[in-house]
């Protein structure tokens, strides 16, 4: 055990759950209307509980359990064998296990903002929950599942990169994401603007601190691939921010705040595969585009698909973690085949399996909530609250 990589993954461990809670909470919050913004705190906060639950019970065994094949088996399930003297790598494997479990927490958390404002509370936390050990688990494993976090699972070994989590993240939850969205079908009062853009710039600020455990973490080290890793993070969402911006100003001739922070999230997410694999200049490159081309998504999926991913979760996240693992065969660091044979894969995975379980679940619990309360809002009519008291 290295002493200074422990501090260093405990750091970047805490950092990630950071951005669950209470960063993504207050982002999403932030942009649905004021009658649901409790209802969006309730599911980013319950499946934070409920993924830390089945990772310790089985999510951690599936993804790195045994080494190679398809998944990882359930050897390890609740930690079994797992002493606090058991290493990976040079750090403590309970402290690799919760670094691990964050991002198992972050990734079906991601999806809320695909169905805001109109979805079963249960719905949510059983698909949820069924979702990351059909679905994220088995994938973390193809990519990610040779015991350490780059490069070592069944798509490692032939040449895939992904630093810390385009695909095994952003694609998963941006394409599944969309499908729950076409199946959701739209809200029946969709155009409305959020409620407390305040809220949004506070989440984004705080999801751009806790990007950089995210990323630099992914190194599983305190060393300079940590260091660039965190530096190229914050160049892309940087220059994505100003990128995003400059193209509203250009169509729409102003920028808003919104836009900027969306932006910033396009950009982080844009860097994520390729964060351990480039430098400065090519951070700033590949945000440059990612504002703009996730810009582009939203116009795509909102308004030619007719498709309403209320938060955009597909057009930013799996848009950006999409484009950021093909820039890691553009920029030399990966073979195209490579990267597009498991962006190919997972992405057929993804889709077919997120299909079956919203079809599978929606037989047990309602999918969507009746017209009356997504009118009324999902504060009062799901969980009996009000997140303002206007009387008081």
């Amino acid at each position: 055990m290295n002493a200074a990589d422990t501090a260093f993954v405990f750091t970047a461990t805490a950092l990630v759950l950071f951005m669950t809670l209470p960063a993504l909470a207050l982002f999403y919050g932030g942009l649905v209307r004021a009658r649901n913004v409790l209802s969006v705190f309730m599911h980013v906060f319950s499946l934070a509980c409920l993924m830390s639950i089945l990772w310790l019970a089985a999510g951690y065994s599936i993804a790195f359990g045994e080494p190679g094949g398809w998944w990882g088996g359930l050897s390890r399930a609740f930690l079994n064998g797992v002493t606090a003297d058991s290493l990976t790598g040079s750090i403590p494997e309970v402290l690799f296990f919760a670094f691990q479990m964050t991002f198992a927490i972050i990734t079906p958390a991601l999806i809320v903002g695909a169905y805001a404002e109109r979805v079963g509370y249960g719905f949510v936390l059983l698909f949820s929950g069924l979702w990351m050990l059909i679905v994220y688990a088995p994938v973390t494993h193809w990519i990610w599942g040779g015991g350490v976090m780059s490069d070592g699972g069944i798509f490692g070994a032939t040449g895939t990169h992904d630093f810390a989590g385009g695909i095994v993240v952003h694609e998963t939850a941006g394409l599944a994401a969309l499908v729950i969205a076409a199946l959701l079908g739209p809200r029946r009062n969709r155009h409305t603007p959020p409620h407390q853009p305040g809220l949004v710039m506070m989440g984004a600020a705080m999801l751009w601190v806790g990007w950089f455990g995210f990323n630099g973490g992914s190194a599983l080290a305190a060393n300079g691939q940590a260091a660039m890793a965190m530096v190229v993070t914050h160049l892309s969402a940087a220059a994505a921010s100003l990128s995003w911006i400059l193209w509203e100003r250009i169509k729409f001739g102003r920028a808003s705040m919104v836009g900027l922070v969306t932006g910033t999230i396009a950009g982080l997410a844009s860097i994520t595969p390729a964060s351990g694999y480039v430098g400065p200049v090519a951070a700033v490159v590949i945000g440059l585009i990612a504002g703009v081309l996730c810009q582009e998504a939203v116009n795509l999926v909102r308004n030619r698909l007719n498709i309403d991913d209320m938060l955009d979760v597909f057009a930013v996240h799996g848009v950006g973690g999409i484009f950021g693992t093909i820039m890691v065969a553009v920029l030399g660091a990966g073979t195209w085949a490579a990267q597009l044979g498991a962006l190919a894969v997972v992405g057929v995975w993804t889709l077919v399996a997120t299909y079956a379980l919203v079809k599978l679940v929606g037989l047990v619990v309602r999918l969507r909530v009746d017209a009356e309360s997504e009118t009324n809002g999902l504060d009062l009519s799901s969980h009996g609250e009000r997140a303002y008291d206007l009387n008081s």
